[in-house]
């Protein structure tokens, strides 16, 4: 798992939020947001930002290396 994967995860998971409901908040795709979380995928700079907006965390502390 990448360091965005589980930045991504720890960040939705301290806003109490389920994949699904991250999805619906970014306006992405359930399957993405998994994607995303298992390193499988990682999102392009924009769609990070549009992450970094919803979870309310800089965009440089969620592709930060851990």
């Amino acid at each position: 798992m990448t360091s965005f994967a589980q930045n991504l995860k720890f960040y939705r998971e301290q806003h109490n939020l389920t994949q699904e409901e991250l999805a619906v908040k970014a306006r992405l795709g359930t399957k993405i947001i998994e994607k995303y979380e298992s390193g499988e995928q990682v999102p392009n700079t924009q769609t990070i930002l549009k992450l970094s907006t919803v979870l309310d965390v800089p965009a440089s502390v969620l592709t930060k290396l851990n």
